[in-house]
């Protein structure tokens, strides 16, 4: 009897509280995610169409062009099929400048997304942070794309600036660092909410 009455207490208590709490629902994300080309002329500027690249163990490298949304789960956890998007890509044996193979690539899916940092020079709801992308290739490979983007405004500086790629078994898992006045190997992140 004495325990029944302590567990109606303790419910009690416990739905009075939740009573007085306010409920919170977390959103979706709408992202959109660029490899872009920048002009250093003034006025500075960027816009989708750009190349980045990353190299494999053997020194072999591939090159992408890319752009697409994605739709972040709420609470930044769990993956997605909401996306769109892919681009073109080049394989590069160790030290060619033709490419060995090429084509294109689709989006497939959302593995994750973490934002980080803001842009707040750049209109648009311009943002920094790390997206893992599933892809698949027109000659019927699998992948995973990640990129990287290193927000200018509160960026940790453990996050890296560009792209890193699987293909199949290979992975171009070191990523070519942008370097300043080229244009090439910068990604940027856009909030379309």
């Amino acid at each position: 009897m004495k325990s029944a009455r302590t567990i109606a207490l303790g419910l009690s208590i416990i739905l009075m509280m939740t009573a007085a709490t306010p409920l919170v629902f977390a959103q979706a994300e709408h992202v959109r995610w660029d490899i872009i080309s920048v002009n250093f002329v003034a006025p500075f500027t960027t816009s989708a169409g750009g190349i980045a690249s990353a190299t494999a163990n053997d020194g072999s490298h591939i090159t992408l062009t890319g752009s697409g949304t994605f739709v972040a789960p709420a609470g930044g956890d769990g993956t997605s099929s909401a996306t769109t998007g892919g681009g073109t890509w080049a394989l590069f044996a160790s030290g060619a400048t033709t490419p060995s193979a090429s084509g294109t690539y689709a989006v497939t899916g959302l593995v994750r997304w973490d934002e980080k940092g803001t842009f707040p020079a750049l209109p648009g709801n311009a943002v920094g942070g790390l997206a893992v992308l599933r892809v698949e290739f027109s000659d019927g490979d699998h992948g995973v794309l990640t990129v990287s983007c290193h927000a200018a405004s509160g960026s940790d500086p453990a996050i890296f600036e560009g792209i890193t790629m699987s293909k199949s078994f290979v992975d171009y898992w070191n990523r070519e660092a942008p370097v300043g006045g080229v244009d090439a190997n910068r990604t940027l992140f856009h909030r379309l909410d």
